[in-house]
C-alpha cells in the first residue's frame, strides 16, 4: 500500500493488494471489506454508507482504475471498473464485470456478471469473452507482482517491472 494512501474508519484490505497513491478509502459511515489481490489504482475514492448500507463488500481480484469514485454496496470477484467510472450509492457489480472508463453506475443499479456496461447511465454493451477475461487474468497477476514489489522493493529490479 502507497504511504500517499489515505484510509479513515472501519477498513479492511486483504492481502497482495495495490493501493495506488492517493487513493482514498473512507470508512466513518460504513465498513469497507476489499478482498485479496485486489488493485486501487491512484486516486480512487472508495466510501461507503448512506441509503441503509452497512458495509461495501470489494471482492478479490478487482480492479479499480485511476480516478473511479466508487460508493457501491458490492463489487464481485475479478470485477473491473474503469479509469473515471463513478459507482453510485448501493450499485452492485457482478462477478467479471466490466464498468467501462467513465462510465455512471446509478443508485442501486445492479450489473450483471461477465458483462461490459459503459455510457451514462451505464447500459450493457456485450457479454465478456474467454478471451476477455484472460486478458483482465493477466493485468490482475501483473498488479499482485507490483503490490509484492512495493512491499519489498530491495528484491526487484526495473527488470522484474
Amino acid at each position: 500500500m502507497s504511504e500517499q494512501a489515505i484510509l479513515i474508519g472501519d477498513v479492511e484490505v486483504g492481502p497482495r493488494c495495490f493501493i495506488g497513491p492517493n487513493a482514498i478509502i473512507r470508512a466513518d459511515a460504513a465498513r469497507i471489506c476489499i478482498g485479496a489481490e485486489t488493485a486501487v489504482e491512484e486516486g480512487v475514492i472508495i466510501h461507503a454508507g448512506g441509503g441503509g448500507c452497512t458495509e461495501s463488500v470489494i471482492g478479490r481480484r478487482v480492479t479499480i482504475g485511476h480516478g473511479a469514485i466508487v460508493h457501491s454496496r458490492t463489487i464481485a470477484d475479478a470485477a473491473c471498473i474503469g479509469m473515471g467510472a463513478i459507482i453510485s450509492l448501493n450499485a452492485e457489480i457482478g462477478e467479471y464485470a466490466v464498468v467501462a472508463e467513465g462510465a455512471v453506475v446509478i443508485q442501486k443499479q445492479i450489473v450483471p456478471a461477465r458483462v461490459i456496461v459503459g455510457g451514462m447511465p451505464a447500459k450493457a454493451l456485450r457479454a465478456l469473452t474467454s478471451g476477455d477475461i484472460q486478458i483482465w487474468d493477466g493485468t490482475k497477476d501483473w498488479y499482485v507482482k507490483l503490490a509484492a514489489m512495493y512491499c519489498n522493493p530491495e528484491i526487484y529490479t526495473a527488470a522484474d517491472r
